[in-house]
């Protein structure tokens, strides 16, 4: 009598199932990690924004003027106002990231102001966290 070399097909079958459940683990924490670092765009650039927007208001007393141009950005869009939608003015502006839709950033949108008052808005995201007074980075977050 011969014996059979390899593997048998229950054996392959319990192996697909523990890879399934390595993965069924694995994945979403690796998809919020890859989110915490597309984050740290938006953090940066409106950090850089404000300090543009006090250097030029330290230089000329009003907040018009300043450079509101962010270059080498791909998951977060900018635009500068005066908080309440009209343009910036000589005492109060409002520096907005929008997440880009297309980069899986199209729920955050994150604000900064003359204040230096920062807010997160996360719209459509469970676990996430919308905060008034803060930057939220992580799932679970909280100020």
């Amino acid at each position: 009598m011969r014996k059979a070399n390899g593997f048998t097909l229950i054996e392959l079958m319990a192996v697909v199932v523990i890879i399934a459940i390595l993965a069924a683990i694995a994945l979403p924490s690796y998809q919020d990690y890859i989110l915490r670092g597309k984050i740290t765009e938006a953090v940066s650039s409106l950090s850089e924004l404000r300090l543009r927007a006090e250097k030029w208001f330290a230089d000329n007393r009003t907040y018009v003027g300043f450079s509101q141009v962010m270059n080498g950005t791909r998951y977060f869009t900018y635009a500068c106002d005066d908080g309440a939608g009209g343009a910036v003015t000589a005492t109060a502006f409002r520096c907005t990231a929008t997440g880009v839709t297309a980069q899986g950033m199209g729920p955050f949108v994150y604000t900064i102001n003359e204040s230096n008052v920062r807010t997160t808005t996360i719209t459509g995201l469970s676990g996430w966290n919308n905060s008034t007074t803060c930057w939220i980075s992580k799932k679970g977050e909280s100020c």
